[in-house]
């Protein structure tokens, strides 16, 4: 049984060539072939290949979340993936204690331990963890719009300060449906920020839907209502006291279904990554991503 082994040379480890040459010779050595793969457009051309002649173990996404989630873009559904953690944030493998480290990417690989997972569509391309629209996406946007390399915590500062004079908070219209439930029922609202969670991942932490749950079929989705700076910075205060959702101006809905819409130019950002403009058709997939865990290790809640 095979391996591929997705390589994101963008990734924020300094010592990334390192770690994932110590990989692959592991995975060699306990008895899983693995063949590093640069290129999208092959590890589909390879995972689909070996899937169907039943000669694949498994992928490893090697980079951040934006790597896990190309790569889940991509390869066959239901076939399981590992990750070794080499970007920035990494959200899902902090969520899941998957560490940096390749001696832990072979037990997980060995022992074969998976929970499966929804994940979202956006306009019909997977994501693991959340998306949103408003001030966050268009620091994200532009983020990606300066990056020659790779992305360190210090690469935010600018594009955060350059959107806080400048970012107009065009409105949003959200609506949201249940399809779960058989009815056609869609609650619609305005807001300025809407986020829309699979798993309450977000970047540095950030409780904005702690109670979201990769397994319940839905989105958490929690918007704020009024633009400003100050009114951001009052917001922000708020989610890391944990009481952003008592504020009148905030809303949170679980739903399977969220559409986004706007008169403006509005970008919306995809686990991380920057991923185009409104309007944006967002739909729950259950079960559609079967994630390898280390057997050690249970994620931070129960799933």
């Amino acid at each position: 049984m095979q391996v591929l082994l997705l390589v994101n040379r963008k990734a924020g480890a300094s010592h990334a060539a390192e770690l994932i040459a110590e990989a692959v010779r592991l995975l060699d050595r306990a008895g899983f072939p693995t063949t590093p793969v640069g290129e999208l457009e092959e590890l589909a051309e390879r995972s689909h290949a070996l899937h169907a002649q039943g000669q694949l173990r498994g992928v490893v996404a090697a980079g951040g979340d934006g790597t896990i989630t190309a790569a889940l873009n991509r390869i066959p559904h239901g076939l399981p993936l590992a990750v070794l953690p080499l970007g920035t944030e990494n959200l899902l493998a902090r969520y899941f204690h998957i560490r940096r480290d390749p001696a832990q990417l072979v037990e997980t690989i060995v022992a074969g331990h998976g929970l499966d997972l929804d994940m979202g569509s956006a306009n019909g391309r997977l994501f693991a963890l959340m998306a949103s629209a408003g001030f966050d996406a268009e620091v994200v946007r532009r983020v990606h719009a300066r990056r020659t390399g790779n992305i360190r915590h210090w690469s935010y500062v600018q594009p955060i300060l350059a959107a806080m004079r400048n970012y107009e908070y065009p409105e949003l219209r959200v609506y949201c449906g249940d399809s779960t439930t058989g009815s056609a029922a869609v609650d619609s609202w305005r807001a300025r920020w809407c986020f829309a969670f699979n798993l309450p991942c977000y970047a540095r932490g950030l409780p904005i839907a702690p109670s979201a749950d990769g397994t319940d079929g839905r989105f958490d989705v929690c918007t704020l209502a009024r633009g400003s700076t100050s009114r951001g910075l009052w917001y922000l205060a708020n989610v890391m006291l944990r009481r952003h959702e008592r504020l009148a101006d905030c809303r949170t809905q679980r739903a399977a279904r969220v559409r986004l819409e706007s008169d403006g130019e509005v970008p919306y950002q995809l686990d991380g990554d920057a991923a185009g403009y409104l309007p944006l058709e967002l739909e729950i997939i259950p079960a559609r991503m079967r994630l390898l865990v280390p057997p050690s290790t249970r994620p931070n809640a129960v799933l």
